[in-house]
């Protein structure tokens, strides 16, 4: 039976084994206790030692990334955590790796395995709950902004190697994540919708230089779950997984993206936005593409939907995320009258 096939309980069974067989990779003790605590692109699991020592354990979606691709994450999470980033420290193997392949009876091909130091701290809040606080945002614009800096200011090591969420990465004709437009749940008019929403936002994109400052290694991920609160205030950023080269102002959409139609929703973007511009600056030419970057985000969800429609989390997304996309699509896109008059 195929792993995706399985319910999630089963999934979950299956990696945790794999998850326990990784221990001896990092010399942990086998006695030491496992938990599974987030299940989506990647399984993450606490490890505690007898000594009660914590570990954040991750077991990747098989292919979804190559063992350069994860080193190269690891680097990158090393470098801002030496330029101030607040970001979990990846640990070596004992063979002195960031990654390891583990195999288990089910899983005989295996899977990568990294592990993190754990931090003991509370999500901002969730993508179904919110935030509590809005002016916390202005912490989060200005933590983003400044990874954006810091990392325009790193050399990139030798053989770094990430994905590109550019014009091909996210609408061309096999996007990272899926093609949002062969989604079998779309309508047919929704589908002329999404499909048009593309072709516009290719050109859109080709119009923006692949270079600084509008373009660099990015988070992609900046959702509350992965923005986590010390005791003193302070924010620490989690879950590089989806990171890559790409628009800053895609990083930007991502973090706001599940707050639309939410009646914070244009207090969020505003502290964002102001904290972010206190550390680095955004040209107004930039901010004004906001909606069309929220339009790109809400297409990459759905491609990701796409292609794992098996998941319970991609049936759960599709309305909230169509009717999203739909609606930005219908504000932006020009009117029939409109291409007449032009």
């Amino acid at each position: 039976m195929d792993f995706y096939d399985l319910e999630l309980d089963q999934q979950l069974e299956h990696l945790c084994e794999i998850a326990l067989n990784a221990l001896p990779h990092w010399g942990l003790d086998s006695e030491s206790t496992v938990t599974a605590v987030k299940h989506r692109e990647n399984a993450v699991f606490k490890v505690v030692t007898p000594k009660k020592v914590c570990y954040a354990l991750r077991v990747h979606r098989l292919d979804y990334h190559t063992d350069a691709e994860l080193q190269s994450e690891m680097q990158w999470m090393n470098a801002m955590r030496e330029r101030g980033v607040m970001t979990p420290k990846p640990i070596l193997s004992a063979q002195g790796q960031y990654v390891e392949v583990v195999t288990s009876t089910f899983l005989p091909e295996g899977r990568q395995v990294d592990m993190l130091e754990w931090i003991d701290c509370q999500p901002l809040g969730s993508i179904e709950d919110g935030i509590d606080n809005t002016e916390q945002y202005q912490m989060v614009g200005q933590l983003m902004a400044k990874l954006h800096s810091e990392t325009e200011k790193w050399p990139l090591p030798e053989n770094f190697t990430r994905a590109h969420w550019d014009v091909d990465g996210l609408l061309g004709k096999n996007p990272l994540w899926g093609r949002a437009w062969d989604h079998e749940d779309l309508t047919p008019e929704q589908r002329v919708l999404i499909i048009e929403a593309r072709d516009q936002g290719r050109k859109m994109l080709s119009s923006i230089p692949k270079q600084a400052p509008q373009y660099g290694l990015i988070h992609c991920d900046f959702l509350p779950e992965n923005l986590l609160v010390d005791g003193s205030g302070q924010i620490h950023l989690i879950d590089f997984d989806d990171a890559g080269f790409g628009y800053h102002m895609f990083d930007i959409a991502t973090t706001v993206f599940w707050f639309m139609g939410d009646e914070s929703f244009d207090d969020i973007v505003a502290q964002f936005l102001e904290g972010y511009e206190s550390v680095r600056q955004l040209p107004e030419e930039q901010k004004e593409l906001l909606p069309w970057f929220l339009l790109i985000r809400g297409m990459a969800y759905l491609g990701w939907g796409q292609t794992r429609s098996e998941t319970d989390v991609a049936k759960e997304m599709f309305a909230p995320v169509v009717e999203a996309v739909t609606g930005l699509a219908s504000m932006l896109l020009p009117t029939s009258e409109e291409i007449a008059q032009a």
